[in-house]
């Protein structure tokens, strides 16, 4: 019952959900949710441990930079969170706000 409730409180803050609607498009570098958040290192970093210690998203160190992904948790009901949530966090406003202003990120390069 932990489990699922460290799941539970990792999905239910907005910017965390915010980061997880970024992650739906792939690898992203902690620079450019930082960019688009507009939120300090230490505050996405902060939510971007909460996500990791609820199984939702793993890390991979390049460089000095830090680059997040979604996870394929080792529970079911992760698994189907984060699926519901790919169906429609992209398509509210805000989320597609996020997604665009990433596309656009990703195009210019900077972040290491």
């Amino acid at each position: 019952m932990k489990k699922t409730t460290n799941l539970f409180k990792a999905l239910a803050h907005q910017t965390r959900l915010h980061i997880l609607c970024l992650l739906l498009e792939g690898e992203v570098c902690v620079c450019n949710i930082m960019t688009i958040l507009d939120l300090p290192q230490s505050t996405v970093s902060r939510h971007l441990s909460i996500l990791k210690n609820a199984g939702l998203v793993v890390d991979r160190r390049d460089g000095t930079w830090v680059h997040y992904s979604l996870t394929k948790s080792h529970s079911a009901m992760a698994d189907q969170l984060l699926e519901i949530l790919g169906e429609h966090l992209p398509y509210t406003r805000e989320g597609a706000r996020d997604r665009q202003e990433l596309s656009e990120a990703l195009q210019k390069k900077n972040c290491a």
